[in-house]
């Protein structure tokens, strides 16, 4: 049983919640219901989101931790809450792009759903004020938001953690379009932090094409809820109860 007292809150997100845990090096992450695109413009509550969210990046650290990827996660400890180590969050956000899509296909005027003949990684300076702009590594560097070693180690690790997501995705029929992914220093190493869910992935139908993420709340293309359902129903081979 986690305590999740309001004393304990230590920072509040669009998704989630951070508590103090009993150790001061570990966090409580909480998995909220609430949905929001635009930076925080559209908002919704969406049935069950929290629970989906937090069993699905559980899973998902666990593989990448298998891989090779040190992560902040440490075990899911409730239906909406995991025990993570205590990192200091890199505010230079990793976007790993195997399709053309979203805002990429807006910057450039390419069509969506043109393949990549490489992975594109990009870089994102961590700011819901700024909107989260767009930087290079060499600005990234030079502001002193990350360092040079740990932009390379971030980037190495966004390549493997590519590699296992989108071969777990080919196998459910599903393409791994593109992904966001948060990283932070623990005890002197780049650590895999945040999560891995829906929220923060495009995920493509192969055979159709049908949007299976955050997207659907984004473009009004159905119910966010049923989606994330039927992705939970995919993962681990039964509905949720």
């Amino acid at each position: 049983m986690t305590d999740l007292r309001p004393d304990r809150l230590l920072y509040e997100g669009k998704a989630k919640q951070v508590y103090a845990a009993d150790s001061a090096d570990e966090i409580v992450i909480h998995y909220k219901d609430d949905a929001t695109a635009f930076n925080g413009v559209k908002k919704a509550q969406i049935a069950d989101k929290g629970v989906i969210n937090c069993k699905l990046s559980a899973f998902f650290m666990e593989k990448m931790a298998a891989a090779g990827v040190p992560t902040a996660f440490l075990k899911q400890v409730g239906p909406r809450d995991q025990l993570c180590r205590k990192v200091e969050i890199i505010p230079v956000e990793l976007v790993v792009r195997n399709v053309v899509a979203g805002s990429l296909a807006k910057r450039l005027g390419r069509p969506e759903g043109e393949k990549l003949a490489r992975p594109l990684l990009e870089h994102f300076y961590k700011s819901d004020e700024l909107n989260d702009p767009q930087i290079n590594e060499d600005g990234a560097i030079l502001m002193g938001y990350a360092k040079a070693w740990e932009l390379a180690a971030m980037r190495e690790y966004a390549l493997t953690v590519n590699d296992a997501l989108r071969a777990f995705w080919d196998s459910l029929g599903v393409e791994l379009v593109d992904f966001k992914l948060e990283f932070g220093r623990y005890h002197g190493q780049v650590v895999l932090a945040d999560e891995i869910t829906p929220d923060g992935s495009r995920l493509w139908e192969r055979a159709t094409g049908r949007k299976l993420d955050k997207d659907v709340f984004r473009r009004d293309l159905g119910d966010l809820s049923e989606t994330y359902r039927e992705l939970y129903s995919r993962v681990f081979g039964e509905a949720l109860r």
